[in-house]
């Protein structure tokens, strides 16, 4: 089984419930403020941990009270966590506002997570080896990011991208990316599309512009709708699983820690993409970020009822 290496950002959410979102000047009065331990970076290797990878983690926390509890609920998770350095800054936030329909807006603070450099970069380059899963996000330094994935291409390893928060991204960068996971508004700004991918169809072709430009494998995530898996084999939907949803907050973070942790275990792309599905479907019935992503069993367990 090939381990799994997260390079991104560690923060703390704070998640705050609101029937809608305020106007501009306009106070409102929300649900019991919620802490947790989250971060894309942090989120994902936690669910590819718990989803029965061997995962470490690599980024940078803060000198302040959030820093401890970062490190422990990562260590719980079973997450290795040698790789995280400290920073003199405060650790990175992310403020969620949680709409009743379980749809968020989210405004993050890099703190601790700007601070990631060229130097770490090249530094944790070091540590990857030829049978490691690299699995990345954009909540650090775009030139960290970079580095890392080039290098980590280099040595042949797989690389993976969840290309949030959204920006434009050179060819040069997806030429090292072996697979590619926006969702329809990372998609559309990727591509520069004035809507955002709105069916399978268009999903489609979505992922075969973006192979164009150098991903060698394309997901576009939909949404409760499921995904599009795009490779030099073809294309194929993947619906997705009627689901009740509390929280969407960390459902993509959960789909990428469990691709991650699937292909690490040998599954292919599509295997990989359909179990995917499943964890990001039971990670949006519970609240939270780190909090919501399910283990291995429950994951396992749904995919059985739904067979039936």
């Amino acid at each position: 089984m090939k381990r799994v290496l997260v390079f991104g950002s560690l923060n703390v959410d704070l998640v705050q419930s609101v029937s809608r979102l305020p106007a501009i000047g306009e106070t409102l009065p929300g649900g019991e403020l919620a802490i947790y331990v989250g971060g894309k970076g942090a989120n994902q290797a936690c669910a590819a941990a718990r989803l029965g990878a061997d995962v470490r983690m690599a980024g940078k926390i803060g000198c302040d009270m959030f820093a401890e509890r970062i490190l422990r609920e990562l260590q719980a998770a079973r997450v290795q966590t040698e790789l995280i350095a400290q920073s003199a800054r405060a650790s990175g936030t992310a403020l969620i506002f949680v709409l009743p329909n379980g749809e968020n807006s989210i405004v993050i603070a890099a703190g601790a997570n700007g601070d990631i450099d060229l130097s770490f970069a090249l530094k944790v380059a070091e540590q990857i080896d030829s049978d490691d899963i690299l699995l990345c996000q954009l909540e650090t330094p775009l030139e960290a990011v970079s580095t890392t994935l080039n290098a980590a291409f280099k040595k042949g390893v797989t690389t993976i991208l969840d290309p949030a928060p959204a920006c434009d991204l050179p060819d040069e960068l997806l030429s090292t990316v072996s697979i590619l996971t926006p969702n329809q508004i990372e998609t559309a700004i990727l591509l520069r599309w004035p809507k955002p991918p709105a069916n399978f169809d268009e999903a489609a072709a979505a992922a075969n512009a973006l192979r164009a430009r150098g991903a060698r494998a394309v997901i576009v995530k939909m949404g409760a709708a499921g995904c599009w898996v795009a490779d030099e084999s073809g294309g194929v939907p993947i619906p997705g699983y009627v689901v009740n949803v509390r929280d969407t907050t960390a459902a993509g973070d959960t789909f990428n820690g469990a691709l991650a942790a699937r292909l690490a275990r040998g599954a292919t792309l599509v295997e990989a993409a359909r179990f995917a599905n499943a964890a990001a479907a039971l990670s949006v019935t519970r609240r939270g970020s780190m909090a919501s992503i399910p283990n291995l069993a429950e994951v396992t367990h749904f995919l059985q009822t739904q067979a039936t």
